[in-house]
């Protein structure tokens, strides 16, 4: 085949029309068709030749091209070009210049025109393909709108303009049934060039996806002034949003209802009937999580600090309200706060105070020889170990109403005894466990816990001055306090990780592995970043509900 006068302009409208078709530009496809060619001609003339192929584009001629470079000594023929031979293409050539010989016009065979066209159109794929990634990169994170154009497998296949993308069955919404023609309403979770190309992510079950909703029916959140802090959802049957307001005017849950629930109604139509409940955020944590448990009453939280668990009490009558039905509401609440909630009833609480009250009676009567009355009065003064009767100031004890200082200064050395025995036992059953002398008199560590560094293998001064300090006090816990971390040997002692770190440079600077130098600036460091930090003893917070309010 060769291209004649008559089929040029034919070529061009060819050209033209399928890049209108494939949405891309005209130059891309005829740059494929001169490849195309160039590779013809090289099937024609030879691969070992460098041949280019150029197509006008106004006029559709096509001009063949061999090029070769101008070298002194020729060692390849196909690409290389001598200067002397040179000459009659140029007037003086120089080694490194290019040497450009038009070849006769082409004729392609059957073969080889298929050839071309294959290759024509893969090359008008791959500018597609690239076409299609550059669209939709940058919009990730989007809410776009398709029409459903087939169904595999279960994944729903969506035509969005310009290309294809994949709504997988599990970011699909429980009931939802789609039919080619349907339209449908994504956010793009995710856009990746893969081997078969470019694929875009849809997903109609990501908290994103909400947002972006409430984003497009609420000016105020759309304009930054009221903003969606924390989503929690069981997409398709309720989800809970917490929302904050830097507009002192503005009510955040009553502008994302909107006028008679429009606001969210429209949002609530596109997720297919789920149910939203938003609520105001709050900072504080507990006042956050008693709004998050609603519609359900809370009578008081107990937080314990420092720890991502939390005691929820609620009336008797509205326990199953707070746990919701098959545990919905406290589940979607603890998404929500990023907690774990205990939810229990006053009558269970009220029984579970009780019995740690005669727990810690029955304690205090066995360890200190007492009698339930005076253990009584113990526990109602919040005494809840015997290290705290033996290290509290003695005009605490006196101050206890009928106590006097003689009664107070025998309870604490019946405490001081009883300390001294536990740890003479727990430092021989150390030293059976193998720990030696060198790390039982280094100061800092108790019996209790030589025992727990025995149980994982450090019994020598040398072993515990390899430790790090978060293997001591646990890995620092985030901001949040989500997500796992790894916990402490000592860590149930309510060691710091400071405390840790001065306990192991100690270890290292008795063992000559530091300097005291080195020490003492390492301490510093730790003195001037801790200097403004919280308390870090656990600290039990009650929040009585109207306060909570």
């Amino acid at each position: 085949m060769t291209i004649t006068s008559a089929n040029r302009l034919e070529l061009l409208q060819i050209v033209d029309a399928v890049a209108r078709e494939k949405l891309i530009d005209p130059d891309e496809v005829l740059q494929a068709t001169e490849e195309s060619m160039a590779r013809a001609a090289r099937s024609r003339y030879g691969a070992e030749l460098d041949i280019a192929a150029s197509i006008d584009r106004r006029t559709g001629d096509l001009t063949l091209t061999r090029k070769r470079t101008v070298v002194d000594d020729v060692e390849n023929h196909f690409i290389e070009i001598g200067r002397k031979d040179a000459l009659q293409f140029l007037e003086d050539p120089q080694p490194g210049d290019l040497v450009q010989e038009v070849l006769p016009p082409l004729e392609l065979g059957r073969i080889a025109a298929q050839s071309a066209k294959q290759v024509i159109l893969q090359m008008v794929r791959e500018a597609e393909r690239k076409r299609q990634y550059e669209e939709f990169k940058d919009r990730k994170g989007q809410i776009i709108n398709g029409i459903v154009k087939r169904i595999e497998y279960g994944n729903v296949i969506v035509d969005v303009g310009r290309g294809e993308a994949v709504l997988r069955r599990d970011q699909l919404i429980n009931r939802e049934i789609y039919r080619n023609g349907d339209r449908i309403r994504a956010w793009i979770r995710d856009v990746r060039e893969e081997t078969r190309g470019p694929q875009v992510f849809l997903s109609r079950t990501a908290n994103e996806f909400m947002v972006e909703l409430f984003r497009m029916e609420v000016p105020e959140i759309y304009d930054g002034i009221i903003e969606i802090m924390a989503v929690a959802r069981d997409p398709g049957s309720r989800a809970k949003i917490g929302v904050i307001s830097y507009d002192s005017s503005i009510d955040p849950v009553g502008a994302c209802v909107g006028m008679r629930g429009s606001r969210v109604q429209a949002v609530v139509n596109e997720l297919q009937g789920e149910k939203i409940d938003i609520i105001p955020w709050n900072g504080d944590t507990p006042t956050f999580l008693v709004n998050a448990l609603q519609p359900a009453v809370v009578t008081k939280v107990v937080l314990e600090e420092g720890s991502n668990h939390v005691e929820v009490v609620v009336p008797d009558d509205q326990q199953s309200l707070a746990i919701g039905r098959w545990g919905q509401n406290v589940r979607l609440a603890s998404k929500l706060t990023g907690l774990d909630i205990d939810i229990m009833t006053e009558a269970e609480e009220s029984e579970r105070r009780q019995a740690e009250f005669m727990e810690r009676t029955r304690m205090f009567m066995d360890a200190l020889n007492l009698d339930e009355v005076v253990a009584q009065l113990l526990v109602s003064e919040e005494f809840t170990s015997v290290d705290e009767v033996a290290w509290v100031p003695l005009e605490e004890l006196v101050a206890i109403e009928g106590f006097d200082q003689n009664t107070a200064e025998e309870l604490q050395a019946r405490a001081m005894e009883f300390l001294e025995e536990i740890n003479r036992k727990a430092q021989e059953q150390a030293i059976s466990l193998g720990v030696e002398p060198s790390l039982i008199e280094f100061g800092g560590l108790t019996p209790q816990m030589l025992i727990v560094l025995a149980g994982d293998g450090i019994k020598t001064l040398d072993e515990f001055a390899r430790c790090a300090d978060w293997e001591l006090a646990g890995e620092p816990r985030t901001s949040d306090n989500r997500g796992d971390r790894e916990p402490g040997l000592l860590e149930s002692f309510g060691i710091s990780l400071e405390e840790a770190r001065g306990l192991v440079m100690g270890a290292r600077f008795q063992l000559g592995l530091i300097t005291a130098e080195d020490y003492h600036a390492a301490m510093t460091m730790d003195d001037a970043t801790d200097g403004d930090a919280d308390d870090t003893e656990s600290e039990t917070i009650e929040v009585e509900a109207a306060a909570a309010g």
